[in-house]
């Protein structure tokens, strides 16, 4: 998994993994969740990781955007 940016400091994402056509997202909270095309779209997906890369944006376009979207769940770490 990648660091996320936050250049913000304040967002609830922490790490991201992209692969083509989907991105794998990490939560502060120590949640994963792995969104894809089929789940997302695949304009959501491209925007998402476009973000992830600039380190900015992606909590909120999640809640704005896709937030309960994901293909699956990947695990329940506890912070």
């Amino acid at each position: 998994m990648q660091r996320y940016g936050d250049q913000s400091r304040e967002s609830g994402v922490v790490a991201y993994d992209i692969d083509a056509g989907q991105i794998i997202v990490q939560f502060r909270n120590g949640e994963r969740y792995l969104y894809t095309e089929d789940s997302a779209g695949a304009a959501n997906i491209a925007r998402m990781q476009e973000l992830a890369r600039a380190g900015r944006g992606l909590s909120s376009f999640i809640s704005q955007h896709v937030h309960d979207r994901y293909a699956r769940k990947i695990n329940s770490r506890r912070p």
